[in-house]
């Protein structure tokens, strides 16, 4: 591939497998110097790890700098800031990614949210929204010396309706909210702040939550759509689209707002792992096939139409909560 972000500098938090990964490979395959973090460097189970990682983005031509950090620590994070600034004198780009709620949200799954333990909440949130709050203090401060940069917080479609549990939906709200009110000081200083939904993204996670739903005779509408792969995206897209938007020079318009992968991958020109190309979540070529399952085989069919915004809210805002 072109080698258009040669010379960027990027870290992408909490990549040792899943979303994290494909979107350090995505930076790396595009020519940028990629650090990553997670707890785990070496592992030996299949689980993932940050040498795994590595060895995928060089792999794809990338340069990869693995370094181990728990993000609930401040101070470990405060330390491999420090180490960017000594080691490359400036970020171009950071992915707030990292999250540690995956076993929480699988153990608390099918559980209303007065069933769980309230530190449900701090599983979810602790690293995760205040993670992404930290790594952005950090990342501002090296960003304003150059008055350029770009912040990118991984956040999902949680934070428009119901999903996975109370917990994770008014934490992937909230990261919405912080990515735009971040943008708001940031702009002054050329920085741009946006919020990152991908799609239905077959990672571990979501692979482990299908498996759970077929075993469930009794599964909703919603979860036929994890159980059968409908319309799925690789981790890799959310990389090769946060990359596209590193170089795009007119970015700045973007600030402040939601992006939504799959429309990103349209406007770029840009495709999936597999060669195609997964339409957004609330296209009509997604939703009709989603709500009448017999025409999902005959998708192309639909038009490739997103319903705006103001009527999706309004949708939300009516449809029952499962």
């Amino acid at each position: 591939m072109n080698k258009y972000l040669e010379g960027k500098i990027a870290l992408v938090t909490g990549a040792t497998r899943g979303l994290g990964k494909g979107i350090a490979v995505g930076l790396g395959e595009a020519g940028a110097t990629v650090y990553i973090t997670g707890r785990t460097l070496e592992s030996n189970d299949g689980s993932g790890s940050l040498r795994e990682t590595e060895s995928a983005v060089r792999a794809a031509g990338g340069i990869c700098i693995p370094i181990p950090v728990d993000h609930s620590s401040d101070e470990q994070v405060r330390l491999l800031f420090e180490r960017i600034q000594d080691e490359q004198g400036k970020l171009d780009v950071l992915v707030n990614n990292v999250y540690s709620g995956v076993q929480a949200l699988t153990d608390a799954y099918g559980k209303p949210f007065w069933e769980c333990e309230p530190n449900f909440w701090d599983a979810c949130n602790n690293v995760g929204l205040r993670s992404h709050y930290v790594a952005s203090v950090f990342a501002a401060r090296m960003m304003t010396q150059y008055q350029q940069g770009l912040i990118c917080t991984i956040s999902s479609w949680g934070g428009l309706s119901y999903i996975f549990g109370v917990p994770y939906t008014v934490g992937k709200a909230a990261c919405d909210r912080l990515a735009a009110d971040m943008a708001i000081e940031l702009k002054p200083q050329n920085i741009t702040s946006l919020s990152i939904w991908p799609g239905i993204v077959g990672t571990e996670h979501i692979t482990r939550l299908a498996a759970q739903m077929k075993e469930n005779e009794a599964a909703d509408q919603q979860s036929a759509v994890f159980k059968e792969g409908y319309n799925w995206e690789t981790p890799l897209l959310t990389g090769r689209v946060i990359a596209a938007l590193t170089a795009d020079p007119t970015l700045m318009r973007r600030t402040g707002k939601v992006q939504i992968v799959a429309e990103l991958a349209q406007y770029y020109g840009l495709v999936d792992q597999n060669g195609d190309r997964p339409v957004s979540l609330r296209s009509l070529r997604f939703l009709i096939p989603f709500a009448i399952p017999a025409l999902r085989k005959y998708s192309w069919l639909v038009p490739n139409l997103n319903i705006p915004w103001s009527l999706l809210l309004l949708i939300t805002a009516s449809s029952p909560k499962v």
